[in-house]
Formats: structure tokens, C-alpha cells, sequence
């Protein structure tokens, strides 16, 4: 009688106590769809884990102390010059620590591609239809977890105490202020007092980066993947794919092995940032001090919109008995982000009530299949750029030689046109494709198709 294979028997005996092997022969056989977009929501899930990881280091050597000390390091510029311990304890991390600078750099790389593939995939979900029953509470989970990415990615862009996030936690406080009625006291709850705060701050944001947001992103993102594995992956029409299937790949071997390449693939990406491209030279900024400004340098991307607003708005303020009520940072700072995810969590309901839809799907639209959805989402994101771009028009005036007024100005035109104009020409170009079954690359198959009753396509 041959000997068992290896492992069986530990096999068995994990079996007989956790009845364990039904939950993962089913596990092992779920099925992926095969379509490159939905690597995108992969790539986020990666970049989280680098982060993670690549922070946990970077966090033995971080100091969140305040108190002043004199610079004495191995950069010769900022030789005694007056600093607080956080500040020090990142330049002796980017330039003592073997290997420090590596981390540091590809961690703040990981965090920029975690919230562009978080905003990329959440594009995808929405012109493509995923968020409707029974996804949509899935949809507002990830929803919730881009804002949370951005606060995420801020926190940690301000702990170095550098001039740069100096800045951005000025901005911070002054938006926080502007809150009506309440705006003094919440400002002076995180702050610990008026600006910069007390010494207890930094450790606050520590705390708030280090140990609260990731595990809170990290909880939403064991209950987005454990919805989808409910709910099974939604799929694009095609041969052989119904609303009551999936087809495409098992767990194992094929799609494990395909994942974990892609995870490969996407540290080494990383790596490679951090090591080849340089990014927040914190020793050029210098430590932060009130009086000082930067001299140019533009905060990570994620908060351009945020800043663009800032700088659009017009000198609004509402004043009442004589105080100012509604100060002018609360439009751009509060009220238009507010505005952009109340729309992004409201869109699945407004879907239904225009569209009588309450139907269950499990197939995915095309973004030309549904021609008003993709325009009234590229209109959205045409006002949301255009504010973005915004956020660079002191860039644009060094480097352009644009003068600031006349890009505000035309920024603020280019907010009430350009939505409009991508709404009617996305529109247009949706029905074209969809009537004549057009590639948008490739141009017509010299076939007409219309969508059946059950979700698919047919010849006409």
C-alpha cells in the first residue's frame, strides 16, 4: 500500500475538527470573469497591501515628538538649523536609514496609484452599470473608501512637519474653521488649540494614519470582497453568459496564479518608483514655519480638486447680525466636496427613479448600451477635472506664462460649459456606437445589433 501524499493526513485532521474542506472546495472553484477592468479593483487591493506593509517600516523610525531640536544629520545644508523631532526623524530616515529613502518613497508612490485605482475602478463600476440591485451597497462601500483614502493619504502627507504639509494643515484649519456655528470649537477639538496646535497633534495624525484608517479601510475591504463572493462577480454580455452564471476563471490554479503575478508585478512597479523617481524632497521644503510659504511645489494629486475649489470660489460669505456666518473656504472646502460624494451615493437611487429600473442585474452594460447614464457621468467628471486642473493655475502661470486672472476667470466659465458640452457630445457619440455596433478604435464591424431580453446582443 503506497504512502498518502504529503499533507493529507494534516489535511484530514484540520477537516474532522473544522469541517473546513465544503467551504474551500467552493472557495477554490468560484469563478473570476476575464476582463482586464476588473484588474483595476486588484491593483488597489496590492497597493493597500504595500502600504501597509512599507508603513509598518517606516513607523520604527518615525518620531512624532514636537520639541525643537538642532539639526546636526548628513545634510549639510540644514546643518543647525532649528527643527521639530518629526521633521528630523524623516530626514534621518530618507538619508541615514539604509534602505529608509527606498520605503519612504515607494510608500508615498503606493499611496498616489491606491487612490487613482480606487478612483479609476469606482469610473468603472459606475458606467458599466455595477452599482444597481443588488451591488449597490457594495457600490457605497467603495464609495466610502476612496473619501477614507483621501484622508488617509492627507494624514500621512502631513506628518514629516516639513514646509509643504505645514502648509496643507493650514489650509485644513482654516477649512475646519469655517464650519458655521461649530467650526471653532471642532478646529480647536483636533488642534488641540489654535494653529499649529499642541504638542499632542502630531500624535493624533500618527495615531489617525498609522492605526485607525487602515483598519478601518481594511475592515471595508474584507466586507467588499466578502459582498462580491455573495453575490458572485458581475459580467459583461456575451456567448454562454446569463444573468444566472458566471463564466470565466476558477480560483485554482489559474486565477490565484494570475493574481498573485499581478500583485508581483504591481510591488516591483513600486519599488521601482521609489528607487528611480524622486518624490516630496522633504529636505528641499525645509521644516515648516508660519511665516514661510513654498516656493511653488504643488501637494499630492488626489488634492488638487480640493485646492482648485478653494481658489475658484468667489468671495462669498453670508453674514448675520453683524458676524460672519458661512465664511468663504466653506464653499470650496466643505461644500463642494460634500456635494461630489453626496452625488456619487445618491446616483443608484436617482438611476431607479428615472428609469422605473428595480429589476435585479447581473450582466453589465457597455457604457455606450446606456447613452444618458455615460453622459451625465462624464459631465460629472468634466466638473469635478475642470476644478482639478484649477488646482495647478500657479503652475500653469510659472510655467505658461498665463496670467492667474484670466485662468480663473476662464475656469470658471469652463465650469458651467464644459459639463454641458460632454454631457451632449458623449451622448451623441454613445447612440452612434451602440445603432451601428462601431468600435471607438477600430470603427464599424459592418454588422447592426440591439440588446435582447435576456441582457445579451443580437444581430439585426
Amino acid at each position: 500500500m503506497s504512502p498518502p501524499p504529503p499533507g493529507e493526513e494534516t489535511v484530514r485532521w484540520v477537516d474532522e475538527r473544522l469541517g473546513a474542506s465544503g467551504f474551500a472546495k467552493k472557495a477554490l472553484r468560484y469563478v473570476f470573469p476575464d476582463h482586464w477592468s476588473f484588474l483595476i479593483g486588484e491593483i488597489a487591493l496590492y497597493a493597500f497591501v504595500f502600504l501597509v506593509l512599507s508603513g509598518t517600516f517606516l513607523a520604527f523610525f518615525f518620531d512624532t515628538g514636537t520639541g525643537t531640536v538642532r539639526y546636526g544629520g548628513n545634510f549639510g545644508p540644514l546643518h543647525g538649523t532649528q527643527m521639530s523631532e518629526a521633521y528630523r526623524s524623516t530626514l534621518d530616515l530618507s538619508l541615514d536609514v539604509p534602505g529608509g529613502l527606498l520605503i519612504r518613497q515607494a510608500h508615498h508612490w503606493a499611496a498616489l496609484v491606491f487612490v487613482a485605482a480606487i478612483v479609476v475602478h469606482v469610473m468603472r463600476i459606475f458606467f458599466t452599470g455595477a452599482f444597481r440591485k443588488p451591488r449597490d451597497l457594495n457600490y457605497f462601500v467603495g464609495v466610502t473608501m476612496l473619501g477614507l483614502a483621501f484622508l488617509e493619504g492627507f494624514c500621512g502627507y502631513s506628518l514629516p512637519d516639513d514646509l509643504l504639509s505645514g502648509m496643507g494643515l493650514a489650509i485644513a484649519y482654516s477649512v475646519a474653521m469655517s464650519i458655521p456655528i461649530v467650526g471653532g470649537k471642532v478646529a480647536f477639538l483636533v488642534w488641540g488649540g489654535q494653529f499649529p496646535g499642541n504638542e499632542q497633534f502630531i500624535n493624533r495624525l500618527f495615531t489617525l494614519h498609522v492605526f485607525i484608517l487602515p483598519a478601518v479601510i481594511g475592515a471595508l475591504i474584507a466586507v467588499h470582497l466578502a459582498l462580491i463572493v455573495r453575490l458572485h462577480h458581475a459580467q459583461f454580455p456575451g456567448p454562454g453568459r446569463t444573468e444566472r452564471n458566471v463564466v470565466g476563471t476558477p480560483m485554482w490554479p489559474a486565477y490565484a496564479l494570475r493574481s498573485l503575478g499581478l500583485m508581483a508585478a504591481v510591488f516591483a512597479v513600486l519599488v521601482l518608483l521609489g528607487g528611480l523617481v524622486q518624490i516630496n524632497p522633504i529636505w528641499h521644503w525645509g521644516p515648516y514655519e508660519p511665516w514661510q510659504a513654498t516656493n511653488g511645489a504643488q501637494p499630492d494629486w488626489y488634492l488638487g480638486w480640493l485646492i482648485g475649489a478653494l481658489r475658484m470660489m468667489p468671495p462669498l460669505e453670508i453674514h448675520l447680525f453683524g458676524h460672519v456666518l458661512v465664511p468663504n473656504p466653506f464653499w470650496g472646502g466643505v461644500a463642494f466636496p460634500t456635494l461630489v460624494f453626496a452625488l456619487l451615493y445618491a446616483w443608484p437611487a436617482l438611476e431607479r427613479r428615472f428609469t422605473r429600473d428595480y429589476a435585479r442585474h447581473d450582466l453589465l452594460d457597455r457604457p455606450r448600451d446606456h447613452p444618458t447614464r455615460t453622459a451625465a457621468g462624464a459631465a460629472f467628471f468634466a466638473w469635478v477635472f475642470t476644478v482639478f486642473v484649477f488646482g495647478a493655475g500657479d503652475r500653469i502661470l510659472v510655467t505658461m506664462g498665463i496670467p492667474y486672472e484670466s485662468q480663473l476667470w476662464f475656469f470658471r466659465g469652463s465650469l458651467l460649459v464644459a459639463p454641458a458640452v460632454t454631457f451632449v457630445i458623449t451622448r451623441r457619440v454613445c447612440r452612434e456606437l451602440r445603432i451601428g455596433n462601431r468600435h471607438p478604435l477600430r470603427g464599424w464591424t459592418g454588422r447592426l445589433v440591439r440588446r435582447n431580453a435576456a441582457g445579451g446582443f443580437e444581430e439585426v
